[in-house]
């Protein structure tokens, strides 16, 4: 039996918004802030937020633009997120067991 550590899942990606956030991003190739807020509940404050947070890690790529005079924020995995979520995704498994 796989040795069981807790304190191997990304502390990054286990909070629960950001984990929402990291397995519908994992889905798409990118997706725009107001998606990502109508599929996670979440206040424009709490997912800018989270969003950062995932960004800093590397995990995921924010742009930013303009269309017409309207700001629009659009985000995607990066491949460091890619792999970080496919780890965290067997870490799990591994905390599972059999």
């Amino acid at each position: 039996m796989a040795e069981f550590d807790l304190n191997a899942l990304d502390e990054v990606i286990h909070g629960k918004l950001r984990l929402g956030l990291m397995a519908f991003l994992s889905g798409v190739d990118h997706a725009s802030f107001a998606e990502l807020k109508a599929q996670t509940g979440a206040s424009d404050g709490n997912l800018s937020v989270h969003l950062r947070k995932l960004e800093e890690a590397g995990y995921v790529l924010v742009e930013k633009s303009f269309i017409g005079r309207k700001p629009h924020t659009t985000a995607k995995l990066t491949a460091e997120g890619r792999k970080a979520w496919i780890d965290y995704l067997d870490q799990l498994k591994r905390l599972l067991g059999p």
